[in-house]
């Protein structure tokens, strides 16, 4: 996912900035490295840096580039739709 996504699904698209700020002071136990921005970069805020970020995301299969990028568009995910929703 990307931080624009997570700020959409929480009710305000506009906020990808506070999303981030919530990855990188919200709690340790939430899997924050499943979560890149707009164009699959990694987060310069990571534990460890971009490439603490790499490593954890790595370990669950997930390529990285050696600019520190994911294929966004490949490995994008949204939530199913609950009744009700638009």
């Amino acid at each position: 996912m990307t931080y624009g996504q997570v700020a959409a699904l929480c009710g305000n698209p506009r906020a990808a900035r506070i999303v981030g700020g919530v990855a990188h002071f919200g709690d340790p136990d939430v899997p924050w490295q499943r979560v890149v921005n707009k164009s699959g970069q990694l987060a310069a805020g990571y534990p460890g840096g971009r490439a603490g970020h790499k490593i954890q995301l790595e370990a669950e299969g997930i390529a990285v580039s050696d600019d520190y990028k994911v294929d966004v568009a490949s490995l994008l995910w949204w939530p199913p739709l609950k009744r009700g929703d638009v």
